[in-house]
């Protein structure tokens, strides 16, 4: 595959697990507006384009064929870890963002832009880490 079609299927695998996790913390957030909403919104809203995003990456991306409970659930739990550092960026960002402004717009463009940082970064991780032996 070429760099620029890598390049275009990576950001559109992003924007589709941007939109998961968006619609899953609307979806949330329509419990109540507290923090303690918010951050349960934030948690799922990560877990749910956590798993969108492996799912297409390992196939569609790295073209992982592991099988096996045993050594997916390891590629699942790696993959995660190398989630981690994104993550907080991606929170930090979303939540900063909602902090200053209050507004939903607001919350959702700081998780837009903190998530466009932490992708970029975790194609780096995952390429070296996660999918180190497979052919991109």
């Amino acid at each position: 595959m070429s760099r620029s079609a890598l390049i275009i299927r990576y950001v559109a695998f992003a924007v589709v697990a941007v939109l998961v996790n968006l619609i899953v913390q609307r979806v949330v957030l329509l419990g109540g507006a507290s923090e303690v909403w918010f951050f349960f919104a934030l948690g799922m809203g990560t877990l749910a384009g956590l798993v969108v995003k492996y799912i297409l990456d390992k196939r569609w991306i790295f073209f992982d064929q592991t099988s096996g409970a045993a050594a997916q659930g390891r590629q699942f739990g790696l993959y995660s870890l190398m989630g981690i550092a994104t993550t907080v960026i991606f929170w930090v960002s979303e939540t900063s963002f909602w902090m200053i402004w209050g507004t939903e717009f607001a919350r959702e463009l700081g998780a837009v832009i903190g998530l466009s940082i932490g992708y970029v970064t975790k194609y780096q991780l995952d390429r070296r880490f996660v999918f180190r032996d497979m052919v991109r």
